[in-house]
């Protein structure tokens, strides 16, 4: 099963998901455009969705060795 991923929207509002459709039926919308941001070393990353006039930036749990 996949985890849920935690979204924060411009306004700080958090949405739990564990897939893009699912955020979509939460928030009422039927569509979602990939949201991109420029890195210093000018490549382009996708992180997180458009969806109706919120913008998410998606957190996804991070497991690293110590």
């Amino acid at each position: 099963m996949k985890p849920n991923l935690l979204y924060i929207d411009q306004y700080g509002g958090h949405y739990w998901a564990r897939t893009v459709k699912e955020l979509c039926a939460k928030l009422d919308r039927t569509k979602a455009t990939k949201m991109y941001v420029d890195g210093i070393d000018g490549k382009s990353y996708h992180t997180g969705y458009v969806i109706g006039d919120l913008w998410l930036s998606c957190f996804t749990p991070m497991r690293k060795e110590a």
